[in-house]
């Protein structure tokens, strides 16, 4: 079967033009004639001489398009019954007779068919080979193709727009890929510096604060942080006095602005301090006695600070002022009973356990509260407890705290004012909301004196002064109880031991009056100590005895019905 494009298909002629870019021959059709041919016949142009491929000889005209027609095929031989000349495998037209044209099957046949132009071949651009000198003669007519004579060109592959999208979507993505990594180590490592500068902060704000574990606190450093002794404080005490069973409570309240802490500082009742008269007494004793100048002169001279006034709370305005502030929370550590039922198995007042809200009359049941058994300090420190309860609940503000002040009707002693406490009452509770508040017990030996190394914490770090009890010398401290029944002679007897050079400490009068006077010392060493006072007050030898004194005192006398001040 023959290609369309092939010269020769359907009997158009065709010449060669060039070659295509892979070296095949690229051809043309030739035009068709037009002016009028007589019929063909095969026989009176064609003869047994026939070279269809002589050059010198023109081409005869193309026939009428015939499907059918192979084109022009060359005369057969003859064989012997044929005519010359006879094709029978022609389909084209042939003359018999001269006259008339018939088909191979006898079929008449018009005389010509006009000539129809047929579909031109498509013919590439591309120019032929290039070409050769003809140097070799003859010889070069042979064509000789050369690599040089062809240009290939790469055909466009449909799959390749496909490669480079998908190269260009692994590149995008591997590229999406390092950036997520590259801005998760960024994040990383400023999530790193965040957390150090927090440690650091942290660290740093600890250590300027003295709150960082195996460091010393920021009172104590030196050189880098304000000397304890140049440190501010203010510092106020405050007396509460039992109105209804009797005994007095004292504390310091401190407020040091240079290291933003507020300290409730308890002083137990037994500690020695001196009176007017230059004899030792207790706390207690002279906040009876002495009243709250005196005793804040002593308190001064013994924990060596300054203490700018006096608050004088009775238990009533510790009620109102329990009530003012809307009442408050406290861990208590025992159960108290209702000081006014009066019934057994009633209900406690106040109930052990943590976070319990006290009112007005329970917070003061518990300031007061001390059980069978238990030590001064005990209730001391659940008056300490109430305060900074206190403390949590009062206003900030230096005007509401003045206004609570005043609204309990109080007469400030001076120097102190209600508008002073009230500023400094706001400075502290600031402080105890923000948790920079503590209780410090001040620790007290047996006899009623400070050990420097045991009050160091406090009197130093918290005071900022030095412990000093009362410069005894070589004095004895004698304990006086008035047992005569005779009010004054306790104070007749405090002018003798005095005048005699013995340290004369109160020791209260006795409910019950004695007959007999007694001297008695607890340590074989002051027994000639004893023996000196009872000539002093004039009391016979037999008065003398060994028994139980007071930490506070040497030789304890209680003066019965035969003391006879006129006698000493």
């Amino acid at each position: 079967m023959n290609d369309r494009n092939d010269p020769g298909y359907g009997s158009d002629q065709y010449e060669l033009v060039g070659y295509d870019e892979y070296g095949r021959p690229v051809y043309r059709q030739i035009p068709a004639q037009q002016p009028q041919q007589p019929a063909y016949d095969p026989y009176a142009q064609q003869g047994y001489g026939y070279d269809p491929y002589a050059t010198g000889q023109q081409q005869p005209p193309t026939p009428a398009y015939d499907p059918y027609d192979t084109g022009p095929q060359p005369q057969a031989p003859s064989y012997g019954s044929q005519a010359p000349g006879y094709d029978p495998y022609s389909t084209g037209t042939h003359a018999t007779g001269g006259t008339a044209t018939h088909d191979a099957y006898g079929q008449a046949a018009s005389t010509q068919q006009p000539l129809v132009a047929e579909h031109t071949a498509h013919i590439p651009q591309q120019p032929g080979p290039a070409q050769v000198p003809d140097d070799d003669g003859p010889a070069a007519r042979e064509r000789d193709y050369h690599t040089e004579q062809f240009a290939f060109v790469e055909e466009p592959d449909g799959d390749s727009e496909d490669v480079i999208d998908w190269l260009k979507f692994t590149e995008n993505r591997t590229e999406r890929r390092e950036e997520a990594r590259r801005r998760a180590r960024r994040r990383v490592l400023a999530l790193v510096v965040v957390l150090a500068l927090v440690v650091v902060g942290g660290v740093g704000y600890l250590w300027y604060a003295g709150k960082l574990p195996g460091l010393p606190s920021s009172d104590a450093k030196g050189g880098t942080s304000t000397a304890v002794g140049d440190q501010k404080r203010e510092v106020i005490v405050v007396h509460l006095h039992n109105t209804a069973k009797g005994g007095t409570s004292t504390a310091l309240l401190v407020d040091n602005s240079t290291t933003k802490q507020g300290t409730t500082v308890l002083l137990p009742n037994s500690l020695s301090l001196s009176d007017d008269s230059g004899g030792v007494t207790t706390l207690a004793k002279s906040v009876d006695d002495d009243g709250s100048a005196g005793t804040r002169d002593q308190l001064d001279t013994v924990l060596g600070t300054s203490i700018e006034g006096t608050w004088r709370l009775d238990t009533p305005y510790l009620q109102n002022l329990v009530e003012l502030v809307g009442n408050i929370d406290v861990d208590t550590n025992a159960d108290v009973p209702d000081p006014d039922s009066k019934k057994k198995g009633t209900a406690p007042l106040v109930h052990k356990g943590k976070d319990q809200t006290l009112s007005g009359k329970a917070a003061v049941a518990y300031a007061t509260y001390r059980a069978t058994g238990e030590s001064d300090n005990a209730q001391l420190e659940r008056f300490g407890q109430v305060l900074q309860g206190v403390l949590r609940k009062i206003s900030s503000d230096a005007d509401g705290a003045t206004v609570t002040v005043q609204t309990l009707g109080q007469i400030i002693e001076p120097p102190l004012s209600d508008k002073n406490l009230g500023a400094f009452l706001a400075r502290l509770a600031d402080l105890a909301k923000g948790g920079d508040y503590k209780t410090a017990l001040l620790p007290v030996q047996s006899d009623g004196t400070l050990s420097a190394q045991t009050s160091s914490d406090v009197i130093k770090n918290i005071l900022g002064g030095t412990a000093k009890s009362p410069d005894q010398g070589s004095a004895v401290r004698v304990s006086v109880q008035n047992a005569t029944g005779v009010r004054g002679d306790s104070d007749k007897a405090r002018v003798v031991l005095l005048n005699g050079g013995f340290t004369f400490q109160d020791g209260g009068t006795d409910s019950t009056t004695q007959a007999t006077s007694k001297v008695l010392y607890s340590d074989t060493s002051h027994k000639d100590d004893a023996s000196e006072v009872a000539k002093t007050l004039g009391l016979p030898d037999s008065a003398v005895a060994r028994g139980t004194v007071g930490s506070n005192a040497d030789v304890s006398v209680v003066l019965g019905q035969d003391y006879k001040p006129s006698s000493s």
